[in-house]
């Protein structure tokens, strides 16, 4: 690619990243926001896996579903306990270190999606691994249990309230195991999303999204490209909350190196902006986990619609 074509290939990029034109995306052309399709064709349902709950959707041997029971929850919590303390940054205090489970008060009241490899070799208890989990909470369940956890970094209640018609869901605690951080495993997680937000009948996702390491210096380009190019619009803005509060506009617009910050943003914050997202005011440092956060504004009818047309406007072309 010349350098002038490559020039304006950026501006194009930077043009669809800004929040004004997410929802008209699906008319640009481009090619670094298209889904693409998983090798085997599409997500197909699951039919014939006895002695399980009725799961959302299957690609291959790797079937999405929602936690059933104490056991399941579990197992995600050991999962998340190995990719965020045993192979991450996390800092594990006793209980955790004894329990071998990253675990809160959360965790009861969430609804939790499970990503299982049926062709793994099963566990000392029977059980196939579960190899991803995402964690769900309706803002129904949140206001009769004292409210979101994203709460405790960002000041999200003026944009509940600017939003009273709308219904809200929040995504956290997102991880896949190392070999399937592919993307077959994130395509099926994002149906069992999908589908349960048109299963609830719901019209925004909201969460943190990470950084690894809390030196906002060293991540001085990522966060100021967040700031310039995909900062919510103000009736969808919140910000951190001021106690907790570091600076993402550490960059002049002008300094940015949009191909360098894109290679620096983690692929989840990545997926988060094909679908749509936006991105918050001010990031906040979590030391517990040794991770940099910043906020994640979905609206449903903000998404690509692209990704809308792949999964299914009601989520009935994958539902199993």
């Amino acid at each position: 690619m010349q350098n002038g074509e490559f020039a304006r290939s950026t501006q194009r990029l930077i043009q669809m990243l800004r929040p004004e034109n997410v929802g008209t995306a699906a008319q640009t052309a481009i090619t670094w926001f298209k889904p693409q399709p998983s090798p085997s064709g599409v997500i197909e349902p699951i039919r014939n896996f006895p002695n399980l709950p009725a799961a959302l959707g299957r690609l291959g041997t790797l079937e999405v579903r929602l936690a059933d029971g104490k056991r399941d929850v579990k197992r995600a919590q050991k999962l998340r306990y190995r990719v965020f303390y045993r192979d991450g940054t996390a800092i594990a205090d006793a209980a955790t270190l004894l329990a071998r489970r990253d675990k809160d008060a959360f965790d009861k009241i969430c609804d939790h999606l499970l990503v299982i490899d049926h062709a793994s070799q099963p566990s000392i208890g029977g059980n196939q691994p579960v190899v991803g989990t995402y964690r769900l909470l309706r803002q129904d369940v949140a206001e009769d249990h004292g409210g979101f956890y994203t709460e405790d970094e960002f000041d999200i209640a003026g944009l509940i309230d600017r939003h009273a018609n709308l219904r809200f869901l929040e995504l956290g605690r997102s991880c896949v195991l190392p070999r399937y951080r592919n993307k077959r495993t994130v395509e099926l997680l994002w149906h069992g999303v999908w589908t349960y937000v048109r299963r609830h009948r719901l019209d925004v996702m909201i969460g943190c999204a990470s950084f690894e390491g809390t030196d906002p210096v060293r991540l001085a380009l990522p966060l100021s490209f967040l700031h310039h190019y995909a900062q919510a619009p103000e009736h969808w803005r919140a910000a951190a909350h001021p106690s907790r509060r570091i600076e993402m506009n550490r960059m002049a617009k002008e300094a940015i190196n949009p191909k360098a910050a894109l290679h620096e943003l983690p692929p989840l914050i990545k997926g988060y902006l094909r679908l749509g997202a936006y991105i918050g005011d001010g990031a906040v440092i979590d030391h517990q986990f040794g991770t940099i956060d910043v906020l994640i504004v979905m609206p449903v009818a903000a998404i690509n619609a692209r990704y809308i047309e792949h999964f299914g406007a009601d989520a009935s072309r994958h539902a199993a």
